[in-house]
């Protein structure tokens, strides 16, 4: 277990109290789902807990361990936002690969994940299992509820982002995006549209960016991806959010986008 230290828009905070609790699916989701994810308040803050979440190509599913009516699957929208978690909270969450998620089967919400779940996946279902449970046995649960949902075709592995993210070190534009998909421009942007909601230069800038944060787009994601859609406080702008060098890194590299 480590302590989660999010860093953005040139706040830096840590707090002792605020576990992030992070596990690897199993072998056969892996290409599924990116990380298991607990967080959550060892006791209750002394003020609302806020730090800023950049723009993130994954979905996730997203159950709330104090209310088990409060559950979703959500996205971020492309931009940044500030998240206010309040003072105390317990959050468990499946991170899913970019494009997974097959819309046309089952719809996604985006943004904040904070009232009752009305949709027709059994999420309510699973929460009632989650909560309570240590995050070992939570893990074999949401295993199941991540295989319930590739037998019905809502979650599927996605061609084009995993070849996009295995060879991300070698792309610096759209059409080496294209080149390494095996696949047209034309295509790539239809279907990186369809099934992740971004563009081809906007997918390339959140991979940018999370490796410019010290995250691995095949690997590991940076700290402000981990609760993207808990509980939005408002909207920033992107610029806002990043640091000076962070934006540097990002767009005046060089690189055609």
């Amino acid at each position: 277990m480590v302590k989660y230290a999010p860093k953005g828009h040139g706040k830096d905070k840590a707090h002792d109290v605020v576990c992030f609790i992070e596990a690897k699916p199993p072998s056969y989701l892996r290409n599924i789902v990116h990380r298991y994810i607990c967080l959550k308040t060892d006791a209750p803050l002394p003020e609302d807990f806020r730090f800023h979440a950049l723009p993130d190509a994954c979905s996730y599913l997203v159950f709330d361990q104090h209310d088990a009516q409060v559950a979703g699957a959500s996205m971020l929208r492309n931009c940044s936002e500030e998240f206010n978690l309040r003072r105390d909270f317990h959050f468990v969450n499946v991170r899913l690969f970019p494009g997974v998620w097959q819309t046309d089967r089952q719809a996604i919400s985006y943004g904040q994940v904070n009232g009752p779940y009305t949709g027709d996946l059994p999420l309510l279902d699973y929460n009632r299992r989650l909560i309570g449970q240590d995050f070992e046995t939570q893990q074999i649960i949401l295993s199941e509820l991540v295989g319930m949902l590739v037998q019905q075709n809502v979650l599927a592995t996605n061609v084009v982002t995993q070849r996009i993210l295995s060879r991300f070190d070698d792309i610096n534009s759209v059409s080496a995006m294209a080149t390494a998909s095996a696949i047209s421009a034309r295509q790539l942007q239809r279907i990186l549209k369809r099934t992740t909601g971004f563009a081809p230069h906007d997918f390339l800038k959140v991979l940018r960016l999370q490796k410019a944060l010290g995250g691995d787009p095949t690997g590991q994601y940076a700290d402000q991806s981990i609760s993207s859609i808990l509980s939005a406080k408002r909207p920033v702008t992107p610029r806002a959010a990043m640091p000076r060098n962070m934006m540097s890194e990002l767009y005046n590299t060089g690189r055609k986008i």
